[in-house]
């Protein structure tokens, strides 16, 4: 009778504690298993919170879980197609949660040190290499990364999709940086235009401006111009119907913004911009 009597009693219990909603730990799940993946996911999130993300338990989403960690690129990290992985994983996700907790919040326990891809892909001598092997390189690349996750949120709805297609075309840019004589300074140059071309395109950081130059004392020749604080600083201005991305260069004389093929150069109130390849430069003056 007592021997039911505590076994009705366990049964009780372990549907309270169902209704209480606890959560397992990863240590209380089989390692390796749907339930363990996802209940690695509920600790250490892998979406974008929209919605998106990968697919849980893939190779991708392993990849994700090792930066999130900020283990990814580690030599002691097993291979993800194995248990080893998996209990690696494990050990960590349970030695960052508090005592007494359901649910478990993953701190890393380092920094992220690689960039935003999987350098246990790239090949040797590559660009990729070059950049997984260097600390600022890969700073700059989780940056531009953030960046560009950012205005990708803002280009969901653009059509055609620029932003994508004008990625790829920077990555191909970047990886021609084996040409240059200083290939490091080739890919740190590229990376921080880069991030400040996106930040200021979709407005992720404040604009000063718009400001109104009026050019060659005509009112109907006037070029607006909207700055912007990034890294290096930049420039939207707009003439007419065409707009001009501008880089500042600076110099003993001030600071000049040079696009593709468009130019400003502002200096005590007055300003000489060129706008199109081999045009002559205009004197202009900032609107009352």
């Amino acid at each position: 009778m007592m021997h039911w009597l505590t076994l009705l009693l366990a049964i009780v219990v372990v549907r309270v504690d169902a209704a209480d909603g606890a959560k397992p730990t990863p240590s209380a799940t089989a390692l390796c298993t749907d339930a363990w993946y996802r209940t690695i996911e509920k600790s250490i999130s892998t979406g974008d919170g929209q919605g998106h993300g990968p697919d849980i338990g893939s190779d991708e989403w392993k990849s994700v879980v090792e930066f999130k960690l900020g283990i990814r690129g580690k030599p002691d990290v097993p291979n993800r197609d194995s248990e080893a992985w998996c209990r690696h994983v494990d050990r960590i996700v349970r030695g960052s949660a508090p005592r007494g907790a359901g649910a478990v919040t993953a701190i890393p326990a380092t920094k992220p040190t690689g960039p935003s891809y999987d350098c246990g892909k790239v090949r040797s001598g590559s660009i990729e290499a070059l950049i997984c092997a260097d600390a600022e390189l890969s700073a700059l690349d989780r940056t531009l990364a953030r960046a560009y996750a950012a205005a990708s949120k803002k280009a969901a709805n653009e059509r055609p999709p620029v932003l994508k297609s004008e990625q790829r075309g920077w990555i191909k840019g970047r990886d021609e940086c084996w040409k240059s004589a200083d290939k490091r300074e080739c890919v740190r140059e590229a990376y921080r235009v880069r991030t400040a071309e996106l930040q200021a395109r979709y407005r992720l950081v404040p604009g000063n401006g718009p400001v109104l130059f009026v050019c060659d004392g005509d009112p109907r020749s006037v070029v607006v111009a909207t700055f912007f604080a990034t890294d290096p600083p930049t420039l939207i201005a707009e003439r007419g119907d065409s707009v001009s991305f501008m880089v500042a260069q600076r110099s003993a004389s001030g600071t000049r913004y040079a696009g593709r093929n468009e130019s400003l150069w502002e200096h005590q109130g007055e300003a000489t911009i060129t706008w199109g390849y081999g045009t002559p430069p205009m004197r202009c003056r900032k609107a009352a």
